[in-house]
Formats: C-alpha cells, structure tokens, sequence
C-alpha cells in the first residue's frame, strides 16, 4: 500500500492538473487535455481519496461538476440538479456498471435505452402550459446561465407544444450542437476576415450559446438535441415513452437510439455506432446508456455527482504514431505565437496530418518534447491535430529538447509573457509584418470597415509592394499605384498555384470601398483599430459611453473600468494603446482622411428621459435583454456590468439574483422594475429612493 506522504503528494499534483486542465477547458475554451486522459487522472485521484480519506478536500475536482457559467448572464437554480455521468472506456467496467443496476435493483435483467453522446454544449429547457419558459445552461451542475433568448432563434426548439397529455410544467434536456457543414462555412467566413477560427464544433457551439447578441446566435444556425424529459406528472412509465410523448409535442428527438433487453444488445449498439459515427453530419464522443424504467431509475438513485442509472461509454479519439521533425512558430495579428509541429506524414482519421498544433510553451514543457522524438497524434474533433504523447522509451538519446524561442521568428524583437497568460507575444506590433498585416485584414473585415473586393492576398501583395505599412496607409492609394499589381502564389492545399493580380474593375473596387469606409460609425472604426481584448461589444458601449475618440483617448483607468463589459484587463488595454505615440499617429491620420471619430448618439436618441442616468439591469423582462439595453440606451441611459456608488438605479426583473439586490441596498441605490422604466421614459421624471 501507497505510504501516506507519498499519497498525498501525488494527490496534490494531480488535483492541480485537473484543475488547470478545467480551467483550460471551462473558462478558456481551449482544452490541453484529452477527455480520455483527464479520466483516467480523476479516477487515479479518486482512488487516492478514498484510500486516504485524512486528505479529503471539498475543493478537489472529484466533488464538483466543472463550470462553464459566464458572468454576464443572469444565473438560475436547477431544479434537478444536472450531474455528470460517470463514464468508461471499456466493456469490462460496462459489465460491472450492469452488475451494480441489478443488485440495485434486485433484479435479474434490466431493459437500457443507448443513445448517441452528442458532443456539444448542455441545456435544460423549463416548459409551463405548452411554452418555453426558460433555457439554463449546466452551469456547475446546480446553477447555470439564463440564454433563453438565444435558444428562442435555434428553429428546432419549439416555442409552443403540440398534441395532448403535455404535463402542466416539465423540463426537458439536451446537448446544443453545431453541424460540421455549418461549422466549416463559419470558419471559413472568420478566416476570410481574419479571425482566429474555432477549435472544433464544440466549442463553436459552447461560445456561440454565451453570445450577447442573440441576432448573431440565429445566423450560426445551432441545432438542439434532446433526450431527456423530467418532471412530476410524466405521462409515461420509462424514459422511452416520455420521449415518444415529447417527439409527439414538437421536440426534435433523435431517431439513433435503441431499447437493448441486455449486454449483448448495447455491445452491439455501441460496436455499429462505433462505425456509423464517422459520417454523421455531427460529432458524438460515444453511447449513453439509461435505465429505461422511471421507477427503477429513482429506486437505484444518485451518488454524490453521478446518477446510478446511466453510464456513458466514451469512443477513443483516433491517435497515430508519426515523428516530430521541426517546430515553426507562427504570429498572429495580436502577437501571440503559436507553435506548430512539422510532422513525418501519417494518415489519421482518413486524411494525411503533416502538422500538429502544440498550443504554448507549457504544452511543450508539460510532453517533454524533443526533436526527433516519436509522438503520438490525436484527431478528436480538432481541425489541426495535436500531440497528446511522446514515446519516452523509445527516444534517441541524442534528441535535443525544444527550447520555446525567445525572440520573434518574424522580425527578432525578444518575446514577452504577461503574468496570468499562456502565451508569448511579440511587442513590435509597429513593425512585425504578420501583425501588421494581421491588423489591416482585420481592419477591412466585414465587422469593421467592411472594404469590399480586399482580403489577405491582396494585403500581402500591396504590403509587400510597400503601398501600405498600417491601415492608414489605405487611404493614400491610388489608382495607378495599384492596376497591373499581380502575384503568382502556391497555396498550402495541394501547392496550387493562385494569380493575384489588380485589373482595373478591381482597381476601382477598391478605391471605392475605402472610400465608402469613411460613413461607417465610430463604435465599428474603433473595432477596427484592433484594439487588443476590444471586440464589437465593447468597441458600441465604448463609443456610446465616450461619444467621441477625444473623449475616449483621454480617458482614465477609473472612466474606464465602470462601463459594462469592460473589466481591469481591456481598460489596461485601451489605455495602453492610446498611450503609444504610433497608435495615436494612426488615429490622428484617419481622423484627418475623413473617418468618423464621434458616435452622434444624441441627436438619434428618442428622448433624453434618462440622459446622465447609469443602469445596472439583472434578471428575465418581457422582452429580449438585448432590447431592453437597446431600450435604455435610446432613451439617453448608460449601462454598467455592475453595481458600484456611480450607478443609479438597479432595473431588476424575475429571477434576479439576491446578492445584487443586497448589495444595492447596501449602497443605497434605488432598485426599479421594468413599470418603473416605462413610466420615467414616459414623464421624463426619474423615481427616487
């Protein structure tokens, strides 16, 4: 037996990998850790713990669902807690998973419903009377995030029931999914604007769901997958029925699933779907498999975090052994430097992998990589592939390890790390080409300037031309300079070879689009200075906040950090960038080339009823959060993320959390209803404590 300090040493450490693991995962998005690793380090940590029972902690990772909840969402209670399901690899721990149902039960046999384990984002769906009340996301397990408006625009959610037998109220659940056709078409559009595209469906769905603009959600085209109902007056006796009665009211539930009478039947289940998986149109991650009785499912019960009930069985992502060769260190539009691995071509997945993404210095450090080394390679549900193993045992012992560079490979400047960060950056954001190429096409995207008939090639060439050194430098073209620009480049795919080349008609486009850039508002010319951590929704209350660039340049640490969704990091960001003599040079020219540089909110207010007045708004309205901001700001009003002694009022709707309430009557600040709102716009007289 394992001596006890050994115990609790290896206890430590692996609870601190699981933690940054969540963290990576749960509040990043960007996972470091295979879903068939990170199980293996919990059930090696729950071992530990129950051996040693003298370190338990109730802050280790095995008592806790991991937390996807987003603070600028109003939170709701589960009512049934959403828990993990305990999960296994392997058909031996499915077994004993079967002899437990059984001696639960005291039973001889057991009839199971498998399903697909789809591979996206959790929700819970409240029903009363036929209509969605509600969409809560699984939060950490007992709390989630409000996104209901943004699950209102997923078309095969049904706002109102069909049919008869529909329970007064009943909660429903499910995984938010985005199809690889759709996800393929999104991440071709972010890369044509320059954005960084997203990892896998996952988390394109996962990020999607948290949008605050639910017009943005409806264009992504999720879809909703549902397979489980809940509530106290069901119609049916077994989990199969409820979900024959919810198809029957409007619910899009999935024709893969089957009812299995033993073990041979769900082997074989999850043996088929092991194939079939591979050409759906979406991604699973393995079989679920239920207890199909309600009342053997409430007989057998739950654990801590687990219900005894159900059980998924999870399919290894597909892995190959290949060789590491060299490593390229690529820069982005903000700096950062990301290592790609060159690999020794092996097939995977159906396809040739050549490459490899390795994240960040840490991933390098955390696999011990040297050169030459023999790795393994994983493709689960990423674009880019990624090393999840080096074989140790069988390294050279020449093989040098891989030092993260120190200077950029681009134009030499040594890298910085920010405390806090995972990556390394380059700081010459003036002088470093693929940044400043990276800030022009992010300039002329469709979000920001929207300069129709440019994108990356052409940047490239007129950069490499020397027509353009910043965004600015767009406005000084000419025609002459740029009719009769060609280049001849081999694309990465396949090395076909792609003409760029400025024939006048293209010319002409041009011109005109950067002239026509010049009417587009201030809130979408700050966005487009790419502004590090300054995406559109801040750039909007930024420039409705300030009113003018003036103002916004002068501005302090403490203007800053009041305004919603602006928190320590983006107003060290903002100010940094307007303290940089460069960054103010580019402002002043674009300014003097015609841009617009104030917001003019005033004259297209519909009134001034609120003019001066801060807001902090929590909680459910009779209309979309969205427009409830969109309400206040028309009206003169400011908005904030929270509540400090320079807000006004609280507008507080159903549901609104207590703490918030507390804590404006600590700080004596009026809490309002929405009435309340409708009757100071319409008297322009503002209620008082």
């Amino acid at each position: 037996m394992k001596d006890s300090i050994a115990a609790h040493a290896e206890i430590i450490t692996l609870r601190e990998k699981l933690e940054e693991s969540n963290y990576q995962y749960y509040v990043l998005a960007k996972p470091t850790m295979t879903d068939y690793d990170y199980d293996l380090l919990l059930k090696r940590l729950e071992k530990l713990e129950s051996e040693f029972p003298e370190f338990f902690d109730p802050n280790s990772p095995t008592q806790r669902v991991g937390s996807d909840i987003n603070q600028n969402f109003q939170q709701a209670e589960h009512k049934y807690p959403m828990m993990s399901l305990a999960n296994t690899y392997n058909e031996g721990e499915l077994l004993e998973f079967h002899q437990r149902v059984l001696k639960g039960l005291q039973a001889t046999s057991c009839r199971y419903v498998c399903e697909l384990k789809y591979d996206g984002t959790s929700i819970n769906l409240l029903y009363r009377n036929g209509a969605l009340q509600q969409a809560v996301t699984r939060g950490d397990g007992v709390r989630g995030d409000i996104v209901t408006e943004n699950i209102r625009t997923i078309r095969n959610v049904p706002l109102k029931l069909k049919g008869d037998q529909i329970p007064e109220e009943f909660e429903i659940r499910g995984e938010v999914m985005m199809t690889r056709p759709v996800f393929d078409s999104l991440n071709k559009e972010k890369e044509e604007i320059g954005d960084q595209p997203f990892a896998n469906p996952r988390n394109a769905a996962a990020g999607t769901l948290k949008l605050q603009n639910s017009a943005e959600v409806a264009r992504r085209k999720l879809v909703c997958f549902l397979y489980y109902v809940m509530g106290e007056h069901l119609p049916g006796k077994t989990h199969a029925e409820n979900l024959e009665y919810a198809r029957k009211w409007g619910f899009f539930i999935s024709e893969y699933m089957r009812c299995c009478d033993n073990m041979e039947q769900v082997f074989d289940f999850i043996k088929e779907w092991d194939v079939r998986r591979k050409k759906l149109p979406f991604d699973i991650d393995g079989i679920v498999i239920k207890v199909d009785s309600i009342q053997q499912q409430e007989k057998l019960g739950f654990t801590a975090k687990t219900p005894r009930w159900a059980i998924a069985y999870k399919y290894k992502a597909e892995r190959a052994e290949t060789q590491l060769i060299s490593i390229d260190y690529q820069v982005g539009r903000t700096g950062a430097v990301t290592p790609v691995a060159n690999l020794k071509p092996v097939h995977l997945a159906g396809t040739v992998v050549k490459r490899a993404t390795l994240h960040n210095a840490d991933q390098i450090q955390l696999l011990d990589l040297h050169y030459q080394d023999t790795v393994i390679i994983e493709k689960g549900g990423e674009i880019i592939p990624k090393i999840v193993e080096v074989k140790t045992s069988v390294r050279d012992l020449f093989n040098t390890p891989v030092q993260f560079i120190t200077n950029c490979p681009e134009c030499g400047t040594p890298l910085i790390r920010t405390e806090g960060e995972a990556a390394h950056y380059c700081p010459n954001e003036s002088g470093c080409p693929p940044q400043i190429k990276g800030k022009i096409e992010h300039f002329i995207s469709r979000k920001a300037m929207n300069i129709e008939s440019l994108g990356e090639g052409k940047v490239a060439l007129l950069f490499e031309k020397q027509l353009i050194r910043t965004y600015a430098d767009l406005y000084d073209l000419h025609r002459d300079q740029l009719v009769g620009l060609e280049k001849i480049i081999v694309k990465e795919e396949g090395g076909k070879l792609k003409k760029i080349s400025f024939r006048d008609k293209t010319a002409d486009n041009i011109l005109e689009g950067i002239e026509s850039s010049k009417s587009v508002p201030f809130a979408r010319v700050l966005f487009a200075l790419g502004i590090r951590h300054v995406g559109e929704t801040v750039a909007r209350n930024l420039a409705f906040h300030f009113g003018s660039m003036e103002k916004l340049q002068q501005a302090s640490y403490e203007d800053l950090i009041h305004i919603e969704e602006v928190g320590e990091t983006i107003a060290q960001s903002v100010l940094s960038f307007f303290s940089d003599s460069a960054s103010a040079e580019l402002v002043k020219k674009l300014k003097d080339k015609g841009l617009q540089m104030e917001a003019g909110e005033k004259a297209a207010l519909l009134s001034e009823s609120l003019l001066g007045k801060t807001f902090v708004i929590s909680g459910i309205f009779s209309i979309a959060r969205e427009s409830m901001k969109e309400l206040i700001v028309s009206h003169g009003g400011k908005l904030t993320g929270s509540l400090s002694s320079k807000t006004d009022y609280l507008l507080a709707g159903e549901n609104m959390g207590p703490e918030k309430k507390k804590k404006a009557a600590k700080l004596n600040i009026p809490v309002i209803s929405e009435e309340d709102l409708n009757k100071m716009i319409e008297t322009e007289t503002a209620i008082e404590n």
